[in-house]
C-alpha cells in the first residue's frame, strides 16, 4: 500500500517497479473494456514480474480480464458488488469524512483520499482537501488510506504523518524512488 504508482503503459510501470512501487495502478480512461484489456496486459506482465499488486482503474470487467489484484473504482462507478464477489482488492475514491465512510460501507478494502494538492493529471479532481481533510479522513476509517493528488518527492511525508498507509502519484511514478524514499522515511 505504501506506493501506488498510476501508469499508462509498461515503460513507466517498468521505472515505476524498479523505484520501489508497491502497487501498480493502470489508469487508461475513455477505453472500452477490451481495448483496456489489450493494452494493460504489457502493464499487467509487468507487476507481476516485479511481484507488485496490480490494480485496475474503473473497469472491473478488464480487472478480472487481465486476473488483477484489484480495482479502484470512483464514488459513483457501478461493479463494487462485482469486484467484492470475485474476490478483487477494492479500492474506492473519496474527498470528505462522509464520502470516506460512504466507502468504507460499500465494502472498499481501501480508501483513495484526495486530491490532497492541485493536479494537473486529473481535470475533473475536485478542490483540494489538504493535509487537514487527509487527517480527518484517517482519523474516521479504519481501512487503509492512500493519499492522492499534487504528490510527489516533497511532500510525500507530510501525507504519511498525517495518517495515511500510503500515496498514489501519476506524476511522480517517474520519481518513484524519490517518493518511496521520503514516504519510508515518514513511515518510522
Amino acid at each position: 500500500m505504501k506506493l501506488h504508482c498510476i501508469v499508462e503503459g509498461a515503460e513507466a510501470a517498468q521505472i515505476a517497479a524498479e523505484g520501489g512501487a508497491t502497487v501498480i495502478q493502470l489508469r487508461l480512461k475513455g477505453l472500452g473494456t477490451l481495448e483496456l484489456v489489450e493494452r494493460g496486459r504489457p502493464v499487467a506482465d509487468v507487476a507481476r514480474e516485479a511481484g507488485l499488486t496490480f490494480v485496475v482503474n474503473d473497469d472491473v470487467e478488464a480487472a478480472l480480464a487481465l486476473s488483477a489484484d484489484g480495482v479502484h473504482l470512483g464514488r459513483g462507478d457501478s461493479g463494487k458488488e462485482l469486484a467484492q464477489a470475485a474476490g478483487l482488492l477494492l479500492g474506492i475514491s473519496a474527498t470528505s469524512v462522509y464520502e470516506a465512510i460512504a466507502a468504507v460501507e460499500q465494502g472498499a478494502d481501501y480508501v483513495g483520499a484526495g486530491p490532497i494538492w492541485a493536479t494537473p493529471s486529473k481535470l475533473d479532481a475536485g478542490s483540494p482537501i489538504g493535509v487537514d481533510g487527509l487527517a480527518a479522513i484517517c482519523e474516521v476509517v479504519r481501512v487503509p488510506v492512500v493519499a492522492i493528488g499534487g504528490i510527489d518527492a516533497s511532500n510525500a511525508g507530510d501525507c504519511m504523518r498525517a495518517g495515511a498507509k500510503g500515496v498514489a502519484v501519476v506524476r511522480a511514478s517517474a520519481d518513484a524512488r524519490g517518493v518511496r524514499a521520503a514516504v519510508d522515511a515518514a513511515a518510522f
